[in-house]
């Protein structure tokens, strides 16, 4: 890095820095807000909504309320960790793989750099990451790789997950190092996706990684969203069915008619897939229209995989908004600090993860801190 990056990476309102801080903190709010009705089987769109009638919480506009106090038993099957997750008791972060992933991409490129091979993504999961804080298709390829087996066969044997959500949700880091380019956030997060998945996986992945990159010079999310597409195949499912919610969206349709009709298209495909969870994603994105606080409500309302939707859509609204304009009751109950799994990273303050990042985004020369 040449020049003092001090300068060059100034967080004032708008800037790169702010941006960045952005992304980080709207992601893991996000997920915060949706992780206690994680079980897309169960909590249905229906049920999440039922839920904040009976606790007065609608319109969402803060972190979940607790269950009221005379809830019959069974009446809300919450998530374990719901009593730090929900608003009053959030003190820092929870773990979950949703954030661990954000801070093993951070660590693979300060450690690999950006011409990172899809096996040393394996090498780093080895190094850094627990077993047994992987799930589905990445406990897979992560069984695949301790028994010999070498990418990108890690993606296909013995595989039924290959297309659900996984690689979609660590993706983030590739666009935050890659602001303004979408197809240099792409490339690097199809190579990080390959580990793990195929197909509509791999799609989630650079669509994510590519809509992040857009939102930092995006006018708002529907540009991002389009940026983002655009990285996809356009025959795909997954192209189909983000075209099918623009769609929606233009012709005026409102945001349950939306979602609606997007689950009779992906119906079958069970509440992990990519392409339902895309839809539910998209929609939150468009009908949030660049707030963050009804984007990542909505998005969360709209059910499946409620704690992963919630912090891609956190990341993506927390770019285009930045840090200093988002709402203290999501920033200010995360105290700047993070739990993760991942080696070395407990206790890490998100702000000087996003420093980090920063300074990977200005180092490799590719971008300006404008």
């Amino acid at each position: 890095m040449t020049g003092d990056f001090e300068t060059r990476a100034s967080s004032e309102p708008g800037g790169l820095a702010d941006r960045v801080l952005g992304g980080w903190l709207g992601r893991v709010a996000g997920n915060m807000l949706g992780k206690p009705v994680e079980r897309g089987d169960y909590w249905t769109r229906a049920r999440i909504d039922a839920y904040l009638r009976r606790t007065d919480a609608l319109p969402l506009t803060d972190y979940l309320p607790p269950p009221p106090a005379d809830a019959a038993p069974g009446e809300f099957d919450l998530r374990r960790e719901w009593p730090e997750c929900v608003r009053g008791r959030v003190h820092g972060s929870c773990r979950d793989d949703d954030v661990d992933y954000a801070v093993l991409g951070l660590h693979l490129l300060e450690s690999r750099g950006f011409g990172f091979t899809t096996e040393q993504v394996g090498e780093v999961w080895l190094e850094r990451l627990p077993y047994l804080q992987t799930f589905t298709a990445e406990r897979v390829a992560y069984r695949n790789l301790v028994d010999g087996v070498v990418p990108p066969l890690t993606a296909t044997h013995d595989n039924p997950y290959q297309e659900w959500i996984g690689a979609l949700i660590r993706a983030d880091v590739f666009g935050w190092t890659s602001p303004g380019a979408p197809d240099r956030a792409a490339a690097l997060a199809r190579r990080d996706a390959l580990l793990s998945h195929r197909g509509d996986g791999v799609h989630g992945a650079v669509w994510a990684a590519a809509t992040i990159a857009a939102a930092f010079t995006a006018p708002g999310p529907r540009a991002a969203v389009e940026a983002g597409l655009r990285q996809v195949p356009g025959h795909s499912r997954f192209a189909r069915t983000v075209r099918h919610v623009i769609a929606l969206h233009e012709a005026g349709a409102g945001w349950e008619e939306a979602l609606a009709e997007s689950e009779q298209r992906t119906r079958g495909l069970g509440w992990i897939h990519t392409v339902p969870n895309v839809a539910v994603l998209a929609a939150g994105l468009l009908y949030g229209e660049g707030d963050f606080t009804r984007t990542i409500a909505l998005t969360v309302r709209g059910g499946l995989d409620t704690d992963s939707n919630g912090a891609t859509a956190g990341s993506v609204a927390g770019v285009l908004c930045g840090a200093a304009a988002l709402p203290a009751q999501w920033t200010e109950p995360l105290e700047d600090r993070l739990r993760s799994a991942v080696f070395g990273f407990d206790g890490a303050r998100i702000s000087e993860l996003a420093t980090r990042t920063v300074r990977l985004a200005l180092e490799d020369g590719k971008v300006s801190s404008t």
